[in-house]
Protein backbone atom coordinates (compact mmCIF):
# COMPACT_ATOMS: atom_id res chain seq x y z
CA UNK A 1 0.00 0.00 0.00
CA UNK A 2 2.59 2.07 0.66
CA UNK A 3 4.05 1.90 -2.96
CA UNK A 4 0.68 3.43 -3.94
CA UNK A 5 0.89 6.27 -2.06
CA UNK A 6 4.54 6.83 -2.24
CA UNK A 7 4.10 6.38 -6.67
CA UNK A 8 1.26 9.22 -6.19
CA UNK A 9 3.11 11.55 -5.22
CA UNK A 10 5.97 11.21 -7.34
CA UNK A 11 3.53 11.42 -10.26
CA UNK A 12 1.22 14.43 -9.16
CA UNK A 13 4.87 16.56 -8.16
CA UNK A 14 6.15 15.77 -12.00
CA UNK A 15 2.75 16.73 -13.73
CA UNK A 16 2.82 20.31 -11.62
CA UNK A 17 6.58 20.50 -13.28
CA UNK A 18 5.64 19.33 -16.23
CA UNK A 19 3.05 22.27 -16.29
CA UNK A 20 5.93 24.67 -16.46
CA UNK A 21 7.88 23.06 -19.43
CA UNK A 22 4.69 22.98 -22.03
CA UNK A 23 5.87 26.71 -23.11
CA UNK A 24 8.95 24.94 -24.15
CA UNK A 25 7.78 22.02 -26.17
CA UNK A 26 3.97 22.05 -25.98
CA UNK A 27 2.08 18.72 -23.93
CA UNK A 28 2.76 16.42 -26.95
CA UNK A 29 6.64 17.12 -26.85
CA UNK A 30 6.32 16.55 -22.98
CA UNK A 31 4.36 13.66 -23.55
CA UNK A 32 7.69 12.27 -25.84
CA UNK A 33 10.02 13.16 -23.23
CA UNK A 34 8.05 11.34 -20.69
CA UNK A 35 7.61 7.89 -22.47
CA UNK A 36 11.08 8.28 -24.41
CA UNK A 37 13.62 8.58 -21.18
CA UNK A 38 11.15 6.81 -19.16
CA UNK A 39 11.60 3.63 -21.64
CA UNK A 40 15.08 4.57 -22.11
CA UNK A 41 15.80 4.10 -17.95
CA UNK A 42 13.83 0.75 -17.49
CA UNK A 43 15.20 -0.87 -20.72
CA UNK A 44 19.15 0.35 -19.11
CA UNK A 45 18.21 -0.90 -15.29
CA UNK A 46 15.78 -3.84 -15.91
CA UNK A 47 17.59 -5.07 -19.48
CA UNK A 48 14.29 -7.41 -20.17
CA UNK A 49 14.51 -11.01 -21.63
CA UNK A 50 12.40 -10.63 -24.35
CA UNK A 51 13.12 -13.81 -25.68
CA UNK A 52 11.10 -15.59 -22.44
CA UNK A 53 7.86 -13.54 -23.14
CA UNK A 54 4.87 -15.38 -24.23
CA UNK A 55 2.40 -14.68 -26.30
CA UNK A 56 0.16 -13.58 -23.01
CA UNK A 57 3.13 -11.66 -21.56
CA UNK A 58 3.89 -10.23 -25.17
CA UNK A 59 -0.41 -9.03 -25.34
CA UNK A 60 -0.90 -7.28 -22.42
CA UNK A 61 2.77 -5.35 -22.76
CA UNK A 62 1.31 -3.77 -25.95
CA UNK A 63 -2.18 -3.67 -24.31
CA UNK A 64 0.11 -1.46 -21.45
CA UNK A 65 2.02 0.53 -23.99
CA UNK A 66 -1.30 1.76 -25.84
CA UNK A 67 -2.97 2.59 -22.65
CA UNK A 68 0.24 4.80 -21.45
CA UNK A 69 0.36 6.59 -24.33
CA UNK A 70 -3.49 7.27 -24.50
CA UNK A 71 -3.46 8.01 -20.68
CA UNK A 72 -0.45 10.31 -21.06
CA UNK A 73 -0.87 12.37 -23.95
CA UNK A 74 -4.67 12.79 -23.13
CA UNK A 75 -3.47 13.95 -19.22
CA UNK A 76 -1.33 16.40 -21.07
CA UNK A 77 -3.40 17.98 -23.36
CA UNK A 78 -6.03 18.02 -20.92
CA UNK A 79 -3.75 19.94 -18.81
CA UNK A 80 -2.70 22.37 -21.38
CA UNK A 81 -6.19 23.53 -21.27
CA UNK A 82 -7.41 22.82 -17.77
CA UNK A 83 -5.99 23.08 -13.97
CA UNK A 84 -4.17 20.20 -12.52
CA UNK A 85 -6.63 19.64 -9.86
CA UNK A 86 -9.61 19.87 -11.99
CA UNK A 87 -7.55 17.44 -14.78
CA UNK A 88 -6.89 14.84 -12.29
CA UNK A 89 -10.42 14.94 -11.04
CA UNK A 90 -11.75 14.21 -13.65
CA UNK A 91 -9.26 11.39 -14.77
CA UNK A 92 -9.65 9.73 -11.24
CA UNK A 93 -13.27 8.78 -12.46
CA UNK A 94 -11.59 5.70 -14.74
CA UNK A 95 -9.99 4.43 -11.87
CA UNK A 96 -12.72 5.08 -9.44
CA UNK A 97 -15.31 3.41 -12.38
CA UNK A 98 -13.26 0.43 -12.59
CA UNK A 99 -13.31 0.01 -8.85
CA UNK A 100 -16.90 0.04 -8.68
CA UNK A 101 -17.21 -2.35 -11.61
CA UNK A 102 -14.72 -5.18 -9.82
CA UNK A 103 -16.11 -4.75 -6.48
CA UNK A 104 -18.00 -7.94 -4.76
CA UNK A 105 -19.17 -6.46 -2.07
CA UNK A 106 -21.61 -3.64 -0.95
CA UNK A 107 -18.75 -2.12 1.15
CA UNK A 108 -16.75 -1.65 -1.41
CA UNK A 109 -19.29 0.11 -3.23
CA UNK A 110 -19.96 2.34 -0.43
CA UNK A 111 -15.88 3.08 -0.46
CA UNK A 112 -15.66 4.18 -3.90
CA UNK A 113 -19.26 6.45 -3.75
CA UNK A 114 -17.40 8.17 -0.80
CA UNK A 115 -14.52 8.84 -3.27
CA UNK A 116 -16.20 10.00 -5.78
CA UNK A 117 -18.28 12.42 -3.68
CA UNK A 118 -14.55 13.78 -2.54
CA UNK A 119 -13.56 14.13 -6.12
CA UNK A 120 -16.77 16.48 -6.45
CA UNK A 121 -16.28 18.14 -3.93
CA UNK A 122 -12.34 18.83 -4.59
CA UNK A 123 -13.50 20.91 -8.03
CA UNK A 124 -16.89 22.40 -6.66
CA UNK A 125 -18.40 25.46 -8.32
CA UNK A 126 -15.66 25.08 -11.16
CA UNK A 127 -16.47 22.63 -13.92
CA UNK A 128 -19.02 24.61 -15.58
CA UNK A 129 -16.15 27.64 -16.00
CA UNK A 130 -13.72 24.53 -17.95
CA UNK A 131 -13.01 24.40 -21.20
CA UNK A 132 -15.57 21.74 -22.67
CA UNK A 133 -12.13 20.16 -24.82
CA UNK A 134 -10.20 20.27 -21.92
CA UNK A 135 -12.93 17.76 -19.55
CA UNK A 136 -13.27 15.90 -23.26
CA UNK A 137 -9.41 14.91 -23.41
CA UNK A 138 -9.26 14.56 -19.55
CA UNK A 139 -12.17 11.54 -19.76
CA UNK A 140 -10.08 9.93 -22.71
CA UNK A 141 -7.08 9.80 -19.96
CA UNK A 142 -9.77 8.41 -17.41
CA UNK A 143 -10.09 5.62 -19.93
CA UNK A 144 -6.47 4.99 -20.51
CA UNK A 145 -6.03 4.82 -16.52
CA UNK A 146 -8.70 2.31 -16.07
CA UNK A 147 -6.62 0.11 -18.93
CA UNK A 148 -3.32 0.89 -17.39
CA UNK A 149 -4.53 -0.95 -14.01
CA UNK A 150 -5.64 -3.76 -15.61
CA UNK A 151 -3.16 -4.42 -18.21
CA UNK A 152 -0.17 -3.45 -15.43
CA UNK A 153 -2.28 -6.47 -13.25
CA UNK A 154 -2.32 -9.22 -16.07
CA UNK A 155 1.41 -8.08 -17.42
CA UNK A 156 2.86 -8.29 -13.79
CA UNK A 157 1.48 -11.83 -13.47
CA UNK A 158 2.38 -12.85 -16.59
CA UNK A 159 6.13 -11.35 -16.50
CA UNK A 160 8.49 -11.54 -12.94
CA UNK A 161 10.30 -8.37 -12.06
CA UNK A 162 9.64 -5.02 -14.11
CA UNK A 163 11.16 -6.07 -17.54
CA UNK A 164 6.98 -6.14 -18.77
CA UNK A 165 6.87 -2.31 -17.65
CA UNK A 166 10.12 -1.71 -19.75
CA UNK A 167 8.85 -3.58 -23.03
CA UNK A 168 5.53 -1.65 -22.55
CA UNK A 169 7.34 1.70 -21.87
CA UNK A 170 8.81 1.08 -25.32
CA UNK A 171 5.86 0.36 -27.16
CA UNK A 172 4.24 3.78 -25.32
CA UNK A 173 7.01 5.63 -26.77
CA UNK A 174 7.06 4.43 -29.84
CA UNK A 175 3.48 4.96 -30.42
CA UNK A 176 3.66 8.75 -28.89
CA UNK A 177 6.79 10.07 -30.52
CA UNK A 178 5.76 10.51 -33.98
CA UNK A 179 3.11 12.68 -32.69
CA UNK A 180 5.17 14.43 -30.49
CA UNK A 181 7.75 15.28 -32.88
CA UNK A 182 4.89 16.69 -35.59
CA UNK A 183 3.79 18.93 -33.02
CA UNK A 184 6.91 20.18 -31.32
CA UNK A 185 9.48 20.03 -34.40
CA UNK A 186 13.00 20.95 -33.61
CA UNK A 187 12.56 22.68 -30.41
CA UNK A 188 11.78 18.97 -29.26
CA UNK A 189 15.70 18.48 -29.26
CA UNK A 190 16.64 22.03 -27.28
CA UNK A 191 18.93 20.58 -24.87
CA UNK A 192 17.54 23.14 -22.21
CA UNK A 193 14.04 21.32 -22.86
CA UNK A 194 15.46 17.61 -22.66
CA UNK A 195 17.22 17.88 -19.89
CA UNK A 196 14.43 19.49 -17.72
CA UNK A 197 11.97 16.50 -19.81
CA UNK A 198 14.44 13.75 -18.79
CA UNK A 199 13.59 14.84 -14.80
CA UNK A 200 10.40 14.92 -15.52
CA UNK A 201 10.24 11.57 -16.96
CA UNK A 202 11.83 9.55 -14.27
CA UNK A 203 9.90 11.48 -11.86
CA UNK A 204 6.87 11.24 -13.46
CA UNK A 205 6.98 7.39 -15.13
CA UNK A 206 9.61 5.30 -14.08
CA UNK A 207 9.08 5.54 -10.19
CA UNK A 208 6.14 5.39 -9.68
CA UNK A 209 5.48 2.86 -12.49
CA UNK A 210 7.60 0.42 -10.75
CA UNK A 211 6.05 1.15 -7.73
CA UNK A 212 2.54 0.39 -8.98
CA UNK A 213 3.39 -3.00 -11.06
CA UNK A 214 5.01 -4.27 -7.72
CA UNK A 215 2.13 -3.40 -5.51
CA UNK A 216 -0.83 -4.65 -8.47
CA UNK A 217 0.73 -8.24 -7.67
CA UNK A 218 -0.74 -8.44 -4.25
CA UNK A 219 -3.22 -5.37 -4.38
CA UNK A 220 -6.56 -6.61 -5.67
CA UNK A 221 -7.57 -3.68 -8.91
CA UNK A 222 -10.33 -2.75 -7.27
CA UNK A 223 -8.77 -1.90 -3.86
CA UNK A 224 -5.85 0.12 -6.33
CA UNK A 225 -8.29 1.51 -8.37
CA UNK A 226 -9.95 3.26 -4.55
CA UNK A 227 -6.51 4.12 -3.73
CA UNK A 228 -5.97 6.05 -6.91
CA UNK A 229 -8.52 8.54 -5.45
CA UNK A 230 -5.80 9.86 -3.40
CA UNK A 231 -4.91 11.54 -6.55
CA UNK A 232 -6.49 14.33 -6.72
CA UNK A 233 -5.37 15.43 -3.10
CA UNK A 234 -2.14 14.83 -4.38
CA UNK A 235 -2.66 16.64 -7.69
CA UNK A 236 -4.35 19.44 -5.54
CA UNK A 237 -1.44 20.26 -2.80
CA UNK A 238 1.10 19.97 -5.43
CA UNK A 239 -1.13 23.05 -7.36
CA UNK A 240 -0.94 24.73 -4.68
CA UNK A 241 2.90 24.13 -3.25
CA UNK A 242 4.47 24.31 -6.71
CA UNK A 243 2.03 26.07 -9.10
CA UNK A 244 0.39 28.80 -6.64
CA UNK A 245 -3.30 27.25 -6.88
CA UNK A 246 -5.44 27.66 -4.23
CA UNK A 247 -7.38 25.41 -1.88
CA UNK A 248 -10.71 26.49 -0.57
CA UNK A 249 -12.88 24.28 1.96
CA UNK A 250 -14.71 22.24 -0.45
CA UNK A 251 -11.31 21.00 -1.40
CA UNK A 252 -10.06 20.21 1.76
CA UNK A 253 -13.42 18.38 2.64
CA UNK A 254 -12.78 16.65 -0.73
CA UNK A 255 -9.91 15.39 -0.28
CA UNK A 256 -10.26 14.24 3.34
CA UNK A 257 -13.17 12.15 1.67
CA UNK A 258 -10.96 10.30 -0.47
CA UNK A 259 -8.28 10.09 2.28
CA UNK A 260 -10.85 8.25 4.60
CA UNK A 261 -12.75 6.36 1.50
CA UNK A 262 -8.77 4.65 0.35
CA UNK A 263 -8.14 4.10 4.01
CA UNK A 264 -11.10 2.04 4.24
CA UNK A 265 -10.58 0.27 1.53
CA UNK A 266 -7.00 -0.58 3.09
CA UNK A 267 -8.66 -2.39 6.24
CA UNK A 268 -11.58 -3.60 4.08
CA UNK A 269 -9.08 -5.75 2.38
CA UNK A 270 -6.72 -6.47 5.47
CA UNK A 271 -9.96 -7.94 7.13
CA UNK A 272 -10.95 -10.21 4.05
CA UNK A 273 -7.46 -11.35 4.08
CA UNK A 274 -7.70 -12.42 7.81
CA UNK A 275 -10.76 -14.22 7.40
CA UNK A 276 -9.91 -16.30 4.62
CA UNK A 277 -6.66 -17.39 7.25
Amino acid sequence: MGLVLVSIGFYEIGAAYAVMLFDLVGPLGMTTYRNVFGATVLLLVIRPQVRTFTRAAWFWAGGLGLSLAVMNSLFYLALSRIGLGATVTIEALGPLTLSVALARTKRSWLWAELAMAGIVLLERGGFDRMDPVGVALALGAATGWAGYIMCTRRLGQEVKGLGGLAVAMAISALLVAPFGLAATGAQLFSLKAIGLGAIVAVVSSSIPYGMEMVALRTVPPHVFSVLMALAPAAAALSGWALLHQRLAWPQLLGMAAVIVASSGAVLMQKETGKRRL
